[in-house]
């Protein structure tokens, strides 16, 4: 909408809580500006406690497993092992001390972190519960069915191998 039919519309008030009107800055003023943003951000994290700052953290890994798991791209790299270990040292320095507060063996939590086995439900309900649902059950189980399914659509061993066992297949005509 051009200015002249935004302003007919709307009281200045209304603009200027609407909107964020773009101002022409010089090479000068806008290393200014820069500046000051900075030194704004660096005093507002330096208030931050540690709570908020682990919040934060929580926060921002949370969001990055959601859209990573509506993603339509898997990624060998992110993996649930991969967000189980960011997640991880988020708090904890060692993996024993994580292991026991939510009552899992660390051996099994070794399994799960090395990909040699994929946590089980209760594993999954646990986190969701550690994390006080900051980081939902559910964020997590979407994670471990994106590796599933990718793990099923590229098995063409297992489909060679279950081919044998299928007969009197159905015969559709498209």
């Amino acid at each position: 909408m051009k200015t002249e039919k935004l302003n007919k519309k709307y009281t200045a008030s209304e603009l200027a809580d609407s909107f964020v009107f773009r101002a022409k800055l010089d090479s000068k003023q806008k290393k200014e500006a820069d500046s000051q943003l900075t030194k704004a951000r660096k005093r507002v994290n330096e208030e931050l406690t540690n709570e908020q700052i682990l919040y934060a953290r929580i926060m921002k890994l949370r969001f990055q497993m959601e859209d990573y798991a509506k993603s339509d791209q898997f990624d060998q790299d992110l993996t649930f092992s991969y967000f189980l270990k960011s997640y991880i040292k988020l708090r904890y320095n060692t993996n024993k001390k994580f292991a026991g507060d939510i009552e899992l063996d660390e051996t099994e939590l070794s399994f799960i972190l090395n990909k040699h086995r994929l946590p089980s439900e209760k594993v999954i309900a646990r986190l969701g519960l550690h994390s006080n649902n900051t980081i939902p059950a559910l964020s997590w189980y979407r994670l471990l069915e994106k590796e599933r399914e990718h793990h099923f659509v590229n098995n063409d061993k297992l489909m060679e191998f279950e081919d044998k066992h299928v007969k009197n297949r159905l015969k559709v005509d498209l």
